[in-house]
């Protein structure tokens, strides 16, 4: 089996999305986005979304699962699994190359190794009965249910170990809606940069986005209805921007805990990627942001390979 997707994958800041966008434009091929928090609209600043990087030489590449979701609804690994498998289906039935980028290890590691997520519908009743119960309940009873939890952060959020309990709950379930998998040979391209360098380049963007509206997109979302509760749900920005505008704390307070975060937050990332590799999945690393390095190791494996 020929390779027919190509995996860009890498912690926040690192530069995704321009490689790939490039990368794309080179091959005529189209973006799937794996990221758990730029399927929603509105939500741009501080999701990085830079929708500016998918126009190369006045041509706009096309992306997909990026703006598809109002934040007010859900968006989970189901959905992410099964939307994936539709979209990529349809690019290789039209010959045009797809190429997976993102950060969000969860999502990647679903494709790249096949999970199979049953599906689960929000209860009413289960969860009627589970706001009852307190956060140390909740986690005792979603260990019950899966005592090896890879994602820890769902231990830390009562809607989030909700909605863990159920997906779990319906894992035993036969589940006649799952999407059939399609058949994926994909190549995995990680960018590495070293330790300094990335956090320079995270303190930047930071700073970048501050000055772009970041603070101001989480007022307009307050404003439109959402609550605090689910923009803190939302995390790193959203969450420490809320506590400012909430007064909870000083504006130096919320870029200094703000890019602490951050920095811990891309630590986790690497530290997914490299059980990824743990698990099998080979990931060719890229030194930073080297574009030649990139396109001359696709060109070695990628059967789209005389379209460069």
């Amino acid at each position: 089996m020929t390779k027919n997707l190509i995996v860009i994958l890498g912690p926040t800041a690192s530069g995704k999305t321009h490689l790939a966008a490039k990368l794309a434009y080179d091959l005529r091929g189209e973006i799937i986005s794996a990221d758990s928090r730029q399927v929603y609209k509105k939500m741009d600043i501080g999701t990085g979304k830079d929708l500016n990087q998918y126009v190369i030489n006045d041509r706009r590449i096309p992306y997909h699962l990026i703006d598809i979701m109002d934040p007010e609804n859900e968006f989970n690994l189901f959905e992410f699994q099964n939307r994936f498998y539709k979209i990529f289906s349809n690019l290789i039935k039209k010959e045009t190359p797809p190429i997976l980028a993102g950060g969000t290890g969860l999502y990647l590691e679903s494709v790249l190794t096949g999970y199979h997520m049953p599906h689960a519908p929000m209860d009413k009743e289960l969860r009627e009965d589970l706001n009852r119960k307190t956060k140390d309940e909740l986690q005792k009873i979603l260990l019950e249910l899966k005592p090896r939890l890879h994602n820890r952060t769902d231990l830390e959020d009562s809607q989030r170990l909700i909605r863990a309990i159920e997906i779990e709950r319906a894992r035993s379930v036969t589940d006649r809606d799952q999407q059939e998998k399609p058949d994926i040979d994909a190549i995995v391209f990680g960018i590495r940069w070293e330790r300094s360098s990335l956090r320079q380049r995270i303190t930047s963007r930071l700073k970048e986005r501050v000055d772009q509206g970041m603070i101001e997109e989480v007022r307009t979302l307050h404003t439109a209805g959402l609550t605090w509760t689910k923009l803190d749900s939302f995390g790193l920005e959203y969450r420490f921007a809320s506590q400012y505008l909430r007064k909870m704390i000083t504006y130096g307070e919320m870029m200094k805990r703000l890019n602490t975060a951050i920095h811990q937050f891309a630590k986790r990332q690497e530290t997914w990627f490299r059980r990824m590799e743990k698990k099998g999945i080979v990931i060719n690393w890229i030194p930073g942001d080297d574009y030649t390095f990139l396109k001359e190791s696709v060109m070695k494996s990628w059967r789209w390979k005389e379209n460069l």
